[in-house]
């Protein structure tokens, strides 16, 4: 799935972020709010389309960095090319200025360490051929918005290239994210590039000493060996009997954001769930959680994804930003025929047994007897709601983690 043609777009949002760090207490604006809001359909659209694709199992993408992406897209273009990013992201009303702003503003909520209590590496980069020059004001203005470093390529030397992007990469992730891809094309075109590196940190821990070898059925046929941790809790949770499935909440720490997972009763592929995985289906989801006794059994999770978004972007509307003939991304170099010819989007999530320390006094009363189980041996979607915003900062699915095939028994 690696595509050749490489833009990449740098964007470091830690502790030291250029934007200033949300309080607890921030409103955010309203175009901002705006932009949270519609990261939902943006998450479902795109989570829809990587999963028509064939050979693509696990999936893990974040709308808010995509919108930011989309944003430093409309940043350096012009005309139908920023209007089709702002109908992308629902906000034709939104002002240019107001779009940039919003969008720098919403992504600095959402990973602020010190609210959040989670780690959230994101870096974009913005690679561009040896032969274009960067314009100083888009340097400035992607350097304001969105933290974006600029790089010129060889892309003609495709050793070279692909070892520079992936070197970036694995450094600006701390060794987290070591591949983006495996070959380049050469380009005159541009590559944006996120690499991102997310561990949550949940709102009550695992027991550490309770993580234990099991097996994860890809398939009915396929098992591979995982490690599973384990834990007893109240949780929202909801046990969907007419489409067989199982919608689990498990907030995160400091109670700002939840993953949720939706997980089928049975061994089976992912279609059937997919097929019903829609903004509107997922609010009415989140309206039967009840909180619920639930044992519950996590894959300790350790992936990494990369994803080229240009075709999935393209069949939600843009088209003219990836077409040479018809782009207009002067803005960046003063080159009317400068276009996006890929934008990667590298993600490694971890989920570990770290956490809050676990409250204690409901051990022992009625209130975790007769416990729901939720297993999570089998494939399974799931998605990072954050709270205060609304927005989906992940939405992805676990289908194969790593893990050796276990040997089936006679």
């Amino acid at each position: 799935m690696w595509v050749t043609n490489l833009v990449a777009l740098v964007f470091q949002v830690t502790s030291a972020s250029a934007a200033t760090s949300a309080s607890a207490d921030n409103v955010l604006s309203n175009h901002a709010t705006i932009l949270a809001d519609n990261s939902a359909s943006l998450a479902f659209s795109l989570y829809q389309n990587m999963a028509r694709e064939k050979n693509t199992e696990n999936i893990l993408i974040s709308p808010v960095v995509v919108a930011s992406s989309l944003g430093l897209v409309a940043l350096g273009g012009k005309a139908s090319t920023v209007s089709q990013v702002k109908t992308i992201l629902n906000a034709a009303k939104v002002k240019d200025e107001q779009l940039h702003s919003g969008l720098a503003e919403l992504l600095t909520e959402v990973s602020d360490p010190k609210t959040r209590n989670v780690t959230w590496k994101i870096s974009n980069h913005l690679y561009g051929p040896s032969s274009i020059n960067f314009l100083d004001d888009f340097i400035k203005s992607s350097k304001k918005y969105y933290n974006c470093d600029h790089s010129k390529i060889n892309f003609s030397d495709k050793k070279s290239a692909v070892s520079s992007i992936n070197e970036w990469a694995a450094k600006s992730t701390d060794s987290k994210m070591p591949e983006v891809t495996k070959d380049v094309e050469t380009t005159d075109g541009v590559i944006i590039i996120n690499a991102m590196f997310f561990k949550p940190h949940w709102d009550e821990q695992f027991h550490h000493q309770l993580v234990d070898n099991r097996g994860f059925l890809v398939s009915r046929s396929y098992t591979v060996s995982v490690q599973m941790m384990h834990r007893t809790g109240l949780f929202d949770f909801y046990d969907d009997k007419s489409n067989k499935l199982s919608i689990l909440s498990m907030p995160l720490a400091h109670k700002k954001s939840s993953v949720v997972f939706i997980m089928p009763y049975h061994v089976e592929p992912l279609e059937r769930l997919e097929k019903l995985l829609t903004k509107k289906q997922l609010d009415i989801w989140m309206g039967k959680l009840q909180q619920t006794a639930v044992a519950v059994s996590l894959p300790k999770v350790s992936m990494e994804v990369s994803h080229n978004l240009q075709k999935q972007l393209g069949e939600l509307g843009l088209t003219e930003a990836v077409d040479k003939s018809k782009a207009d991304l002067s803005r960046i170099s003063g080159r009317k025929d400068f276009y996006l010819s890929s934008m990667f989007h590298a993600s490694a999530m971890e989920w570990d047994t770290d956490g809050n320390e676990i409250d204690a006094s409901i051990f022992g009363t009625d209130k975790l007897k007769n416990p729901k189980l939720f297993y999570a041996d089998h494939p399974f979607t799931f998605l990072v709601k954050d709270q205060k915003t609304n927005a989906i900062l992940f939405i992805g699915r676990v289908v194969r983690p790593k893990g050796e095939k276990i040997r089936d028994e006679l």
